[in-house]
């Protein structure tokens, strides 16, 4: 494979550009990135500095990974970006570096950031998710994989947003969002099962079933999330999913969006 760079673009001599990567006019690769094979950044693109892209990665025009963290307690350290193989990131997203909390802001493997999407230092972005345009993602948050976020939302800093989980479009997310449901608003509130993208991604009508009486008994019975947690663990089918749901209720620390 032929790497491609553009007369035009500016790369750092130490940067490391694998095979076959598309550098386009005007584009930035600064000290301290890696570019891995089959990559492509076209026009006007920045890597500021410490960025690790995985191969197969697509970065559009104008955006800028690897800037610094926007938080007043970053002291220069080193911190860094990392985006898995696969993952493509359109128009004018910014993507910061990490801070001392965690030393690096990653997004996984085949996800897909839209126009204009922000992850600020310290998110943790999983696997196949994606991120519609304008969504802006605060410090700390962690969306699991298969994760799907619509346009213009604001998610709130050391929020988590759970497996499989979809929120709706000009959503405000202050609270964690279980894996495997639906939400939307301001505020934001729980519409059940993501049926459609459970059904679209294999689940069998079997899991669809236990997870609709965890959903029942979680979130629409009379019984507090505690209560509600401790008869699911007894009387519910332990799936993996139905595990997963109530593991993640037990560990949320900004309470879960109801």
């Amino acid at each position: 494979m032929t790497t491609t760079i553009h007369p035009t673009a500016i790369v750092d001599k130490k940067a490391e550009i694998g095979a076959g990567v598309e550098i386009g006019p005007w584009a930035f690769v600064g000290p301290h990135c890696s570019v891995g094979a089959g990559s492509k950044l076209a026009m006007r693109v920045t890597l500021e500095s410490h960025v690790r892209l995985g191969e197969n990665v697509t970065v559009g025009i104008g955006s800028v990974l690897g800037g610094p963290p926007q938080d007043l307690k970053f002291k220069g350290e080193e911190t860094w970006v990392e985006i898995g193989d696969g993952t493509t990131i359109r128009e004018y997203a910014t993507v910061n570096r990490g801070t001392s909390e965690s030393f690096k802001t990653t997004v996984g493997k085949h996800s897909f950031l839209m126009s204009y999407v922000h992850l600020a230092h310290d998110c943790q972005v999983g696997d196949h998710v994606i991120i519609s345009n304008g969504t802006q993602l605060a410090g700390h948050v962690t969306v699991e994989d298969y994760a799907g976020i619509s346009g213009l939302c604001a998610v709130h800093q050391f929020t988590r947003i759970g497996q499989h989980a979809y929120i709706g479009g000009h959503s405000r997310v202050p609270k964690d969002v279980p894996p495997f449901v639906k939400a939307v608003g301001n505020p934001i509130k729980l519409y059940g099962l993501n049926s459609v993208g459970l059904q679209r991604r294999g689940f069998s009508a079997e899991t669809l079933t236990e997870l609709k009486k965890a959903y029942r008994l979680l979130f629409r019975s009379e019984l507090n999330v505690t209560q509600a947690m401790a008869r699911a663990s007894t009387e519910l089918t332990q799936t993996p999913e139905v595990k997963a749901l109530i593991t993640f209720l037990s560990e949320s620390e900004r309470g879960a969006t109801l």
